[in-house]
Formats: C-alpha cells, sequence, structure tokens
C-alpha cells in the first residue's frame, strides 16, 4: 500500500509505504496553534516509510523535544517528530494526502485540550458550498 501527498503549493511532494500504525486526530495546542485549527489528523509511521520524492521542509523545535515540518514556501505543515515519545515515527498531516480520505482517523488524543465547542460541531447548520 502506498499514499503519496503534497504541501498546498506543490513545492513539497511526499509518498508512504505501507500501513499506518495507527491514525488520530490530534487536539493538542500545539497542534491547534501550528495549524491554525482546532485539531489536526495524523497518520503514524515508522520514519523509513516516508520518501520525500519532491522539495525539502523546512523543520523547526515547536516545544521540547518535538519538531514540526512545512513547506518554506506556502506553509502547509506535514510531518511532526518526537524522538523522545516517539523514537523511529514520523507524523503525517492526513490532509496533506492526495487521497485523504484513505486514511481515516481511529482515535482521539489530547482530549483535554480539545475546544468545549467541539462537542457540539456536529449540530452545526451545514452548507456544501458557502451559505447565502
Amino acid at each position: 500500500m502506498t499514499h503519496a501527498g503534497q504541501c498546498l503549493c506543490g513545492a513539497i511532494r511526499y509518498q508512504l509505504t505501507g500501513a499506518p500504525q495507527t491514525v488520530a486526530l490530534c487536539h493538542c495546542r500545539d497542534c491547534q496553534r501550528s495549524a491554525g485549527a482546532p485539531m489536526v489528523t495524523w497518520a503514524m509511521y515508522p520514519e523509513a516509510a516516508l520518501t520525500l520524492t519532491q522539495g525539502q521542509p523546512k523543520t523547526i523545535n515547536s516545544s521540547g523535544t518535538a519538531m514540526r515540518s512545512f513547506c518554506p514556501d506556502c506553509g502547509s505543515g506535514l510531518f511532526y517528530r518526537n524522538e523522545e515519545i516517539l523514537p523511529g515515527i514520523v507524523d503525517v498531516q492526513t490532509a496533506t494526502l492526495d487521497d485523504p480520505e484513505a486514511l481515516p482517523p481511529e482515535i482521539t488524543i489530547q482530549t483535554a485540550e480539545r475546544m468545549g465547542w467541539m462537542q457540539h460541531v456536529h449540530e452545526l447548520p451545514e452548507f456544501e458550498r458557502f451559505p447565502s
């Protein structure tokens, strides 16, 4: 099984081989700030499963031993590594996959930092596009 993905502008492309160890929705504050969103979905892979096929992301230390990689051109978040907590693992933001529906979340993590209104988001009015 292989999956490919890219950043928003296409400057960085990557490929994943094999199945993820897990796919998780993360509600931690660092993910919220990094993505500018209430949560991020991550697919956890062994580092060897990730191949960069185009471009080079920029990596910053976001907190302690956490390293976040993103496109230096468009800013799309791509990868997360934390050798202290998850040695040999790379987390990949599933929304950057060419087929993001291929890896649906299996668990929800860091719910202690979940925004309270997220528990009721499914009750909001829905529009297929913009409301008129």
